[in-house]
């Protein structure tokens, strides 16, 4: 490229839609009047440092993919046609404000759930919306057990009282340079492939770095990766047994008197209750139940312990434990027993960049910014707040599983109307589609804000509206650190808009108080960034980006001087002050105060006929470099590199079952049966097989019984869909689903979509 094909080169940051992630990177966009040329990553940037991913690159691709939708869309024939209108805005709005205004009016706000997916920056602007209508029930509907992220935010809460992190120098400006910052001497990487992506404000790359310069790993994962081939160990555990691994590890710290002494004994509560609960789970018992040799199990514990400052940075399988809660609880208790607790190079508290919070999620926030009437009223009608004291009190989403059996049923009360941002259920998350495709089915009216048509869009959609791209918007990102904006760099394609403008209008029309209080979007953004000291505009003008210089953001040990409790008082944001491997809390709620560990609901140790039947335990969600999800399918320099919907299977296990290297097979179960290719992968353990999740081909029909080959590809099909954690939230079974491969005869076809048309 010449200078002669741009005319500017213009600076923001990347949260999605684009690239799919939780964003996070600087990016220099390359442009030409009104047109982006290409993106590349900003080497100017502290978090991604000029590095980028391949749905950046292909970002011009997504920006102008000739079947983006540009306008508002109407159903015109029966739900599946896929027959759509272009209608206006005005119309748009007006029909979904008459259509949810009647629905308060008639059976209260709580009969429409606002439903979010991952990625796109919408937690904030969908919560603002869902409290402006005034519906308690927000969820990521069809995530079984709301197993991304909450189970671990909240689970670890229990223990230290607050969210914490690897420390990979991301919270200073001058990263690694940054004097106050040490290299890890190990790093623990729990159930995720960081490479491969950048889950939850994290950027993968940074443990790289940090092996650079000194990080060793030690890898707990079903499977073999790029990370398990550079670790010092490798514990290899058996799908769904992260619990007993972390209770085995707990156990060898203190039987072996490995942990921080004068931390224990100042800062926390329970040691000896925690003690006599970890001593049932022996080297012996753990290698039972995880297939780890106690010997492997010895070694990696010790090297943890011994080595401060050591970090642990984990992933979305932890959350799909079947007691999901109460394993985070495990695992954060390692670094709070070795003394890694904010501290540099160990794990630390995470806080939103100058203390901001966008909107309030959790209960804390939601008391303080609308009140203890309002929190009661949200709870008394929130789904699943009842049942569960998870749901009630600590991340204010519903329970999932609850809302898609009461969608169907209508009790305690009837649900009418969905407002869903973000989600491709049935083609992504869903656990049992054809159970949520009848929930979906069984909604009055649906409105969806995306930008491109999915199996769940022409299943069940009513209203479409079509969501801006990141260099077509403005937000800011104060998750973590630094408070940065993205910035709008041209106007939108069609008449695309930005979440953040969709959700505004919509709740000032359901709540006249919010247009009192803001006129437009920025003025909102500019209340949020107060406590940074900069407009939406100055922070543009200064660069894009401002990282705290002393304050709640900025670690080190920040229990000592009164940063991580609301009342300013050293400790932790726990009931007694301290860190709690007793959690009073759960000995409030009626759960229990210490972890523990629960069999995964199917498994060779609970149903050991049906792993008879079928004895393979199918690992879903392998993360692929070139996709976000079930996204991306439809950009052709993505899907050139990873092409097919595979299952990775040991050789030796698909060559007894006559299936060769790269030929199609069934993956099956009670459930069902999807289509697969087999890929031959010699690391794979002979018990297991990997399949990625979120196919759905477009090249496929879109229309009803089709839905772009959903049914046929999508291995969510046959993951059970059911309560999972005790306390409400985990236990999504996506991680340890009993199957068999069948080798697919010559003239075989798929028998079907298993789903009908229904007006």
């Amino acid at each position: 490229m010449t200078t002669n094909d741009y005319d500017r080169i213009e600076r923001t940051t990347v949260w999605s839609p684009g690239p799919g992630c939780h964003g996070g990177c600087g990016v220099l966009a390359y442009m030409k009047g009104d047109e982006i040329i290409k993106i590349e990553g900003d080497p100017c940037h502290p978090w991604n440092q000029g590095r980028t991913c391949s749905r950046l690159l292909a970002y011009t691709k997504f920006l102008n993919h000739p079947d983006r939708i540009l306008y508002p869309l109407k159903r015109v024939g029966h739900r599946g046609s896929g027959e759509f209108k272009r209608i206006s805005w005005d119309e748009a709005l007006d029909e979904i404000e008459t259509k949810f205004k009647q629905f308060r009016a008639e059976s209260g706000a709580e009969s429409v759930i606002f439903v979010q997916g991952t990625g796109r920056d919408i937690n904030a602007p969908l919560t603002f919306l869902t409290y402006a209508y005034g519906s308690p029930n927000l969820s990521q509907l069809g995530l079984s057990g709301q197993s991304c992220y909450t189970p671990r935010i909240t689970g670890s809460c229990m223990t230290d009282g607050t969210l914490t992190v690897a420390d990979c120098s991301q919270f200073f400006e001058k990263r690694y340079e940054d004097p106050r910052w040490e290299c890890p001497k190990y790093i623990i990487i729990w159930a995720t492939n960081p490479t491969t992506g950048c889950p939850d404000g994290f950027q993968g790359h940074w443990i790289i770095d940090c092996m650079k310069r000194g990080s060793n790993l030690i890898v707990v994962d079903p499977r073999c990766t790029w990370v398990t081939s550079r670790a010092e160990y490798h514990l290899q555990c058996r799908p769904g047994s992260d619990g007993a691994v972390a209770l085995g590890m707990i156990n060898l710290i203190l039987e072996n008197e490995w942990y921080d002494k004068e931390f224990i004994e100042k800062w926390t509560l329970g040691i000896d209750k925690l003690r006599e609960r970890a001593a049932e789970y022996t080297p012996e018992r753990v290698e039972q139940l995880t297939w780890i040799p106690k010997e492997i199990l010895y070694e990696a514990t010790k090297t943890y312990a011994a080595n401060r400052p050591s970090a642990i940075h984990w992933g979305m399988p932890i959350d799909m434990n079947p007691e999901a809660t109460s394993v985070a609880q495990a695992i954060s208790m390692l670094w709070c027993l070795t003394g890694n607790f904010d501290v540099p190079g160990g794990n630390v508290a995470a806080r939103g960049a100058f203390g901001i919070a966008m909107w309030p999620i959790n209960q804390a926030q939601v008391l303080t910014e609308y009140g203890e009437e309002f929190l009661a009223k949200i709870n008394e009608k929130r789904i699943g707040a009842k049942e569960y004291p998870y749901v009630a009190n600590t991340r204010l989403y519903i329970q999932p599983d609850l809302a898609v059996d009461q969608m169907i049923t209508g009790d305690p009360y009837k649900i009418r109307g969905m407002w869903i941002q973000t989600s491709n259920m049935l083609g992504g998350n869903a656990a049992d589609i054809n159970k949520h495709h009848k929930a979906l089915m069984n909604m009055e009216y649906n409105v969806f804000v995306d930008l491109f048509h999915n199996p769940t869009t022409m299943a069940v959609a009513d209203i479409i509206l079509p969501a801006a791209c990141f260099t077509e918007r403005n937000t800011i990102r104060v998750w973590h650190t630094p408070a940065q904006v993205v910035r709008k760099l041209h106007e939108p394609l069609g008449e695309a808009r930005n979440d953040w403008e969709i959700n505004f209008e919509l709740a000032r029309r359901f709540n006249p108080e919010i247009a009192k209080k803001y006129n437009t979007v920025i003025d909102f953004f500019d209340e949020k960034l107060k406590p940074s000291g900069y407009t939406f505009q100055e922070l543009i003008d200064n660069g894009g980006w401002v990282f705290e210089k002393e304050g709640v953001s900025v670690p080190y040990r920040r229990y000592e001087s009164g940063l991580l409790r609301a009342d300013g008082k050293p400790g932790f944001q726990t009931p007694s002050g301290k860190i709690e491997f007793y959690s009073l809390n759960h000995e409030e709620w009626g759960l229990d105060p210490l972890p523990w560990y629960r069999e995964p609901p199917e498994s060779e140790n609970v149903t050991p006929e049906l792993m008879k039947k079928y004895p393979l335990v199918m690992v879903t969600g392998r993360r692929s470099p070139v996709y976000f999800h079930a996204e991306h399918r439809n950009i052709d320099w993505l899907r050139e590199k990873d092409p097919f919907p595979l299952v990775e299977v040991n050789p030796a296990v698909a060559v007894k079952l006559g299936i060769g290297d790269g030929e199609w097979c069934w993956i099956e179960n009670d459930r069902g049966k999807v289509m697969r290719k087999a890929k031959y992968n010699i690391s794979m353990n002979e018990k297991c097989v990997s399949v990625p999740h979120g196919w759905w081909p477009p090249e496929e029909e879109g229309k009803a019984p089709h839905y772009y080959g959903a049914w046929k590809y999508n291995c969510n099909k046959l993951v059970l869909s059911q309560v999972g954690s005790s306390s409400g939230y985990g236990g999504g079974a996506y991680k340890t689903v009993p199957v068999r491969l069948r080798k697919m005869e010559p003239g075989e076809t798929f028998d079907g979509p298993q789903i009908g048309i229904t007006e």
